[in-house]
């Protein structure tokens, strides 16, 4: 690899031949030659079973929506060796009526105090260790990283904790019969295998003294297995980022269900990105379904995350778009995807040995195409993991009045957006310049590091 000189010496580039070695292996070829792609023709009677049309005239309950995004930048606040970065998260929740939204397509002209309308954002705001930086009251990278987001879960906003959220969430205190006990994989303190955390026995800070050292409740997240005291904790940034998102909106949820249930009737609650959680958070997804299962099944739930990029995006825009005189799913059309279509046209894998998303997501891909041309990447909760190996259209509830919904929120700003994220990222997003240089230079300051 090529490494950039810290003195007046030139800089050490990879040289510019080296590729023959590699074309000319004989290994190398054997595996390129075995490969294989997912096919680009498509099996028009394997999709006919699974399309649906929208029904344009499901009586709509939708009266407020509630989009939460995040992002987030790395600030370099140490260059030189060795140097140390600090990433800066900015999350925000965008609330606004739906009756705003349609009297504002209605104006000839759109005015600053219209808009505003649609600006109801609260901003959360979180600053975490990434590489060579420490909290002084903490031994390690792994324990700083593990105290600063559970002080973030512990800050009150509004007179309620994140924290006690995701004790709500953990435990199934919505419920009639909360849990009283949750398996940790592993000990965030040492290599004693998978730790029970009985809530008990937790303390009123949220704390488990176990063996004489504390475990936080946040540590459910199982950060901590992907820090590397020495290459640093870069890998977690986006785990973070989808956690906290998705932990916002059950802030909210948690919030309407306690005060006034009745009105998650008509609240819609739309996340950036499907509903999944990755990597080391993946285990999460056993806690949300058992929570939109149970909101399903004694209230109501409108839920959605809707995809921007990736290998789903780019194959709705596959099958929408005219390929070769054949447009696969019509505008008004949406798809509920399966594991055997999943593997066979967009992820490569054996449908009969793997099954999609069963460890990660709690929802099913859904892809719309709107009357309008809008293409949408859906994922909408159902009641297990199961249901993506043979999709029902009745496993999917509410899906008519969701997709209803995400159609009236186009936002002409990008390639099929929909207006509450578009608003939410625009007012949250972090850019490289300024902010980022800003953010350095702010840190710089807070910890009096001159260089």
């Amino acid at each position: 690899m090529a490494i950039r000189t810290r003195s007046p010496k030139p800089n050490e580039w990879a040289a510019k031949t080296n590729h023959t070695h590699i074309i000319q292996d004989d290994f190398v070829k054997k595996f390129l030659s075995a490969c294989d792609l997912p096919p680009d023709n498509i099996d028009a009677d394997t999709f006919s079973e699974i399309t649906y049309m929208l029904d344009s005239n499901v009586k709509n309950p939708i009266k407020h929506l509630l989009a939460v995004d995040g992002g987030y930048t790395i600030a370099e606040v140490k260059k030189q060796f060795p140097s140390s970065q600090i990433a800066f998260f900015q999350f925000g929740a965008v609330l606004f009526q739906v009756k705003d939204l349609e009297e504002l397509s209605e104006k000839p002209f759109i005015f600053p105090e219209d808009m505003n309308k649609l600006h109801n954002l609260q901003r959360f705001k979180l600053a975490l260790p990434i590489k060579n930086i420490k909290s002084k009251s903490q031994s390690s990278l792994k324990n700083s990283i593990r105290k600063v987001i559970y002080d973030f879960f512990m800050e009150k906003r509004d007179g309620e904790s994140f924290m006690e959220t995701l004790d709500w969430l953990i435990f199934e205190a919505y419920g009639d019969t909360p849990i009283d006990e949750y398996i940790l994989g592993s000990d965030p303190n040492g290599d004693s295998g998978k730790v029970s955390l009985s809530r008990s026995a937790m303390k009123r800070d949220f704390t488990f003294e176990i063996s004489g050292e504390t475990i936080y409740l946040t540590d459910v997240f199982r950060l901590y297995e992907v820090v590397d005291e020495e290459q640093g904790a870069a890998g977690i940034l986006g785990y973070v980022t989808r956690l906290i998102e998705q932990l916002i909106l059950v802030h909210f949820i948690k919030s309407i269900y306690q005060l006034q249930p009745s009105l998650l009737n008509e609240f819609l609650f739309i996340a950036d990105g499907p509903l999944s959680f990755s990597g080391q958070t993946a285990n999460m997804h056993k806690p949300m379904r058992s929570l939109a299962n149970y909101l399903q099944t004694k209230r109501n739930l409108f839920l959605v995350g809707i995809e921007k990029s990736g290998a789903f995006v780019d194959h709705a825009q596959q099958i929408c778009l005219a390929n070769a005189d054949k447009t696969f799913l019509k505008k008004g059309d949406f798809i509920l995807l399966s594991n055997e279509y999943i593997y066979k046209y967009i992820v490569p894998g054996n449908s009969e040995t793997m099954h999609y998303g069963s460890t990660a997501y709690y929802g099913g891909k859904v892809i719309f195409h709107s009357e309008d041309g809008q293409i949408l990447v859906l994922t909408v909760p159902v009641p297990n993991g199961d249901v993506v190996l043979n999709p029902e259209l009745s496993k999917y509830k509410n899906i008519n009045e969701i997709i209803f919904n995400m159609q009236k929120l186009r936002c002409a700003m990008y390639d099929d957006a929909v207006i509450p994220v578009a608003l939410a990222n625009k007012l949250v997003s972090l850019a490289n310049h300024p902010s980022k240089v800003l953010l350095e230079k702010f840190a710089k300051a807070q910890m009096n590091i001159r260089n």
